[in-house]
């Protein structure tokens, strides 16, 4: 393995598997309201974010990407969007609908093949083609069985996808990328506390201000590790440890929150089939491109 694989493996695997940890520190909270969950979630983001771009002294380079309006302005989207996913994830934990949260990551990468066709009108390739048609048949076969349509997995696939598409456009890295949405959130999640602390007409105790304090903590660790495994990987290994999150998340589910398969096991068969047609493509996709010298443009 080369130094630089190696470097990045590691952050990779720590940032997957953190990930799919994290309905462990959801069920800690206890039966703290999702939105009082998403607004700690950023205003302790936040305090950590501001903390690491002090130690890194990379505060100069924030405010000119905050005060420039061709990446403010995609970041203002994306910031919305990632709030949105960050929300639906945590009404999964809720509702005790992890096994379904799962299968949204499961198709994320489907789903931004779709996004890509529709918005950039890009051509999918034939194993592209049938990875999808073997996903929405088993999305199809979930609905049918189950009675009801899987909108938290869908949710959750279509806005990570959009939030993807749109941060791959803003040319500046994951630090500053996450600070500026963060920033952009923070007037709305403190007016959100403000609010719900008078409605109440008392504050959290200390015990469960610390837990939500660690939200930061959870949520920024694994988004750096993430970037400092994109930028050492090979395509090929970064897709396929992908699926990493979501495999614990639905093991977890079934095996540690009780959760059941609604929707039978055959359904879901369907979609990792689709998934491991996607990454024989992918693999294909990037060793031809390794061949002719350009794996950057592998995906």
């Amino acid at each position: 393995m080369q130094n630089a694989t190696r470097e990045g493996f590691l952050p990779g695997l720590a940032a997957y598997l953190w990930w799919g940890l994290v309905p462990i520190y959801f069920h800690w909270l206890g039966r703290v309201g999702p939105l009082d969950i998403l607004a700690h979630r950023i205003c302790w983001s936040a305090v950590f974010l501001a903390i690491v771009l002090t130690i890194t002294k990379r505060w100069p380079e924030m405010i000119r990407s905050l005060l420039n309006p061709k990446i403010v302005g995609p970041l203002a989207i994306s910031a919305l969007l990632v709030a949105y996913n960050w929300l639906m994830y945590i009404l999964g934990v809720y509702y005790q609908m992890i096994v379904q949260a799962s299968l949204g990551y499961f198709i994320l990468p489907l789903v931004s093949i779709v996004l890509a066709l529709l918005i950039f009108g890009e051509r999918m390739r034939p194993l592209q083609q049938l990875a999808i048609a073997f996903a929405f048949a088993g999305v199809c076969g979930l609905t049918w069985t189950a009675g009801e349509f899987p909108w938290l997995a869908i949710a959750l696939a279509v806005s990570f996808a959009a939030y993807g598409l749109i941060r791959k456009q803003v040319p500046v890295d994951g630090l500053v990328g996450l600070t500026v949405e963060t920033i952009v959130l923070l007037p709305i999640a403190l007016g959100y506390l403000v609010f719900a602390y008078v409605e109440r007409g008392e504050l959290d105790d200390v015990e469960l201000t610390f837990k939500l304090s660690l939200s930061g903590i959870v949520t920024a660790i694994p988004l750096l590790c993430f970037g400092q495994a994109a930028r050492r990987l090979p395509f090929s290994m970064l897709g396929f440890m992908q699926y990493i999150a979501p495999s614990v998340q639905f093991l977890l589910a079934i095996w540690l929150f009780g959760e059941s398969v609604r929707g039978g096991w055959f359904n879901y068969a369907l979609v990792w089939t689709a998934l491991l047609i996607f990454s024989i493509d992918s693999y294909l996709r990037y060793g031809r491109a390794k061949e002719a010298g350009n794996p950057q443009h592998a995906d």
